[in-house]
């Protein structure tokens, strides 16, 4: 099994590269399945999730291939059955299944699995294809959907859900007629989504507003695309800056998408910059030497405080002179790494939804796992700034949203490696 091994203390200064966004990525290798002509998706990720769902495509009959930073995918031959073990590991597997119905007009595909993070069903999709005329039955943990062809409609999410808005919007691209998804949520990846599928030939519109209006057509011809840069990683490695102790450059960082997180880390006390509408800098002395303040978060949908930043903001506020309150309001079991920071000297406390931390006066190194993706992020975070070693166990889970992420610190002064325990 391997692990990260972290010797904290150390500044970071230099540049970081940000990545293509997984979130995006993962939804366009989806939307890729509506068309049988080739598409090329420039800047996508190296990382976990991606390949997993390059299996799920090849498992299907797609031809995938990648060329450097780039994915060529040709849906020419596409099979209606989803091969279950990826679906079992990463629930951005369920994409498919609006593209897949609307094209084929048959899916078989697993429940979805991936980080605990919480109720996380899929109704929402489910529902949204049923008011399209699918018909949806479960069978041996498999759920089959079937239609001979869709039908455009109105459809009314009961919560902004970014998975189901991005699956309906897929779907629609290829149904009969108008389909007007109200309550949409309005999350950067899905203006992407929307960017790539009109640029296919579909008829898209509202993306970034709480309507989204997709105008059915026949057929979608292939494209090249570059995938927008990770907000969430972006933001990971500002916060981690922001604790350790920097003068870190990001780029391309995309500032308009991290409003939210920028403007709670100008209340904390964090020195950050953006000399251009990509580029971010932050300096300091790290968050002891700082003093940073303590604040309330709250996660939210966009253009709320996301809530895959919200545990590595979380790390930080541990150091802060002060008790902070953190809430998610989008995934009801987030605080997961809640126990491995106490691990390390962190004072925070749980219920539901809601942590309370007050700040202590320094974390020390320890051995602790990281309990999904984001919460691994938190540990990186607090090991970059704790006295001492760590070692971080369930890098699986890193490896699912971050490229090369020793590689990158260590080049900007982190003394970060990866070993086998």
């Amino acid at each position: 099994m391997e692990a990260i091994w972290i010797q904290g203390g150390n500044q970071l200064a230099g540049n970081i590269a940000i990545y293509g966004a997984k979130n995006s990525a993962l939804k366009l290798m989806a939307a890729a399945l509506l068309t049988d002509q080739p598409c090329r998706l420039d800047n996508v990720p190296d990382i976990r999730d991606v390949r997993l769902m390059v299996q799920i495509l090849e498992g299907m009959g797609v031809q995938v291939r990648r060329e450097g930073e780039s994915l060529l995918i040709e849906a020419k031959e596409l099979g209606t059955e989803v091969p279950p073990e990826p679906v079992r590991e990463m629930r951005a597997g369920i994409q498919v299944m609006g593209p897949v119905v609307a094209r084929k007009g048959r899916i078989r595909i697993f429940q979805p699995g991936g980080c605990s993070l919480g109720p996380r069903p899929i109704d929402f999709h489910l529902r949204g294809l049923e008011a399209m005329g699918a018909r949806v039955r479960e069978e041996h943990g498999f759920i089959v959907v079937e239609a001979e062809r869709l039908r455009g409609t109105d459809i009314y999410l009961d919560f902004p859900s970014v998975g189901a808005t991005e699956n309906l919007m897929m779907a629609a691209v290829l149904a009969e007629g108008t389909t007007v998804i109200h309550n949409a949520a309005r999350e950067p990846e899905i203006g992407d989504a929307e960017k790539f599928l009109n640029q296919c030939g579909a008829r898209v519109s509202g993306a970034g507003t709480g309507v989204i209006r997709v105008e059915g057509v026949t057929s979608l011809q292939g494209t090249s695309y570059q995938v927008m840069p990770d907000r969430i990683e972006a933001a990971t490695f500002l916060i981690a800056a922001a604790a350790a102790g920097a003068d870190l450059t990001l780029r391309p960082a995309p500032v308009v998408h991290l409003e939210a997180v920028l403007a709670k880390l100008s209340q904390i006390g964090v020195d950050w910059e953006s000399p251009d509408p990509m580029t971010l800098r932050v300096r300091s002395q790290g968050a002891l030497a700082e003093g940073y303040r303590p604040v309330h978060v709250r996660a939210l949908p966009y253009p709320g405080f996301p809530t895959d930043v919200q545990p590595q903001i979380t790390a930080l506020l541990t150091l802060a002179r002060g008790t902070s309150i953190v809430t998610d309001e989008v995934h009801a079991a987030r605080f997961g790494y809640a126990g491995e920071l106490r691990r390390m000297g962190a004072q925070i406390w749980v219920e539901g939804r809601t942590a309370v931390i007050k700040g202590c006066s320094h974390l020390t190194g320890a051995r602790v796992t990281a309990p999904d993706l984001r919460g691994g992020a938190a540990l990186i975070v607090a090991a970059l700034a704790a006295e001492g070693e760590s070692l971080i166990e369930g890098v699986v889970h890193l490896d699912r949203g971050y490229a090369r992420l020793e590689e990158r610190l260590r080049q900007v002064g982190a003394r970060i490696c990866r070993l086998e325990v």
